[in-house]
């Protein structure tokens, strides 16, 4: 079975919170990691041109999906001239309802006024044959919201996207990764042709294309850091079954959200 990586990053700043350090990977860092796929043979595809390989071929020897998560304008002063300099392919999931605008859901991690890409630079970026995706409209934890909000989410971001660029918007990231079945159905059901989720693991030909592994590139990561990830090196291959944890954690999630909308109408009943 092929193996496939398919590398998360987020933010490329040297500038970030304590909080948010873990998810900022440093410019000079990034232009090393990028050097390192040149240099190593490997060939980047977007998430949609991925899709057409596994259906028709053929696999390039080496491939390897570059995605960036949330649109923070610093993909465009620092990892854009990187990837542009290699001639590398890459994927951007944006969450529309922050286009232009700040962070505002990263509040608990201090980054609130982190600026986000403007509509301009948006479509600058798609014009140069970066693929956009959708990351929902405010990029909340989906699988805690009721099924209309959710949809909501889903169906917006891919309206907004398309009637700004005038392009087809075939992929959407799950907000911090979260999702379960009434999510991956909604994606499905809003004309998606993929779902990207986390699961820090190896991809497949014979992975879940609406929730599709992908590996998280840590901040230290170091040159040989990202050869071990590429080669898949202690890292599972999907699919495989979704960990008891993993299904522990959603759980205690949506207690608590339930918990937070109970309090919630029961201070507004009482205004």
């Amino acid at each position: 079975m092929i193996s496939i990586p398919i590398l998360l990053y987020h933010s490329i700043s040297a500038q970030a919170s304590r909080r948010f350090r873990p998810w900022a990977v440093p410019p000079a860092s990034f232009a090393a990691h990028m050097e390192t796929i040149a240099r190593d043979g490997y060939e980047p595809v977007t998430v949609d041109r991925l899709q057409r390989l596994l259906h028709n071929g053929p696999m390039p020897a080496r491939p390897v999906v570059i995605t960036f998560d949330d649109g923070f304008e610093d993909f465009h002063s620092h990892a854009l001239p990187v990837l542009d300099r290699h001639g590398f392919a890459a994927t951007l999931y944006v969450p529309t309802g922050y286009i232009g605008g700040r962070a505002a859901w990263l509040a608990h991690e201090h980054e609130a006024d982190r600026r986000m890409l403007g509509w301009t630079q948006v479509a600058e970026i798609a014009a140069g044959g970066v693929q956009i995706g959708a990351h929902s409209h405010t990029h909340p934890r989906l699988d805690e919201l009721r099924p209309h909000e959710s949809l909501e989410e889903i169906v917006r971001s891919k309206e907004v996207l398309e009637d700004r660029l005038q392009l087809p918007v075939t992929s959407f990231a799950y907000p911090h990764g979260y999702h379960d079945r009434r999510v991956r159905r909604q994606v499905i059901g809003a004309g998606y042709g993929s779902g990207m989720a986390v699961k820090h693991a190896m991809s497949s030909a014979d992975d879940d294309r609406y929730a599709l592994a992908r590996i998280v590139v840590p901040r230290d990561a170091t040159v040989d850091d990202v050869r071990r990830l590429l080669r898949g090196s202690c890292l599972r291959q999907a699919p495989f079954r979704t960990p008891l944890r993993t299904t522990g954690w959603r759980l205690v999630r949506r207690g608590r959200a339930n918990v937070v909308k109970r309090m919630s109408g029961s201070v507004e009943r009482w205004r």
